[in-house]
């Protein structure tokens, strides 16, 4: 069925839910899995006005939260005993980035979290699963 999953990541708690999901599915299948995280560039425009030494920090902090990211990420592969690599995609937004990997690197599953948002809320704050749902021709897994 599924030999290799992109699961996407932001570290948070919701998006651990999508990578235990993801793991647990890949470890039943016999699949490996690529780990994804990206960070967008929209903020690195938006301090270009406040100086160099705050855009230093700001991609210092923005390596720190990365790593420790997909560390954890990793960490819970590796004690599922997944066949695993983790990605960190930088400056760029995140539904491009998740949907072109997997057509790169031949997954054949997306699996991802999502808020669930509806209506008025959903229009207000975007969703990049619905843009990964929309433009991936590779099947998504979204679980809440």
């Amino acid at each position: 069925m599924y030999k290799h999953l992109l699961i996407a990541t932001d570290g948070s708690e919701l998006s651990t839910k999508g990578l235990d999901h993801g793991l647990e599915l890949a470890k039943q299948l016999g699949a490996r899995v690529t780990i994804v995280t990206v960070t967008d560039m929209w903020a690195s425009g938006a301090l270009a006005a406040a100086g160099p030494a705050t855009i230093a920090e700001y991609e210092e902090s923005m390596r720190d939260a990365v790593k420790d990211i997909l560390a954890e990420a990793e960490r819970f592969a590796t004690q599922s005993g997944v066949p695993h690599e983790t990605l960190h995609i930088p400056n760029r937004y995140a539904a491009d980035a998740i949907v072109e990997t997997a057509q790169e690197i031949g997954a054949d599953l997306i699996v991802m979290a999502s808020h669930g948002r509806r209506g008025f809320r959903k229009m207000l704050l975007g969703s990049q699963t619905t843009e990964v749902l929309t433009t991936s021709t590779v099947p998504v897994l979204v679980v809440r």
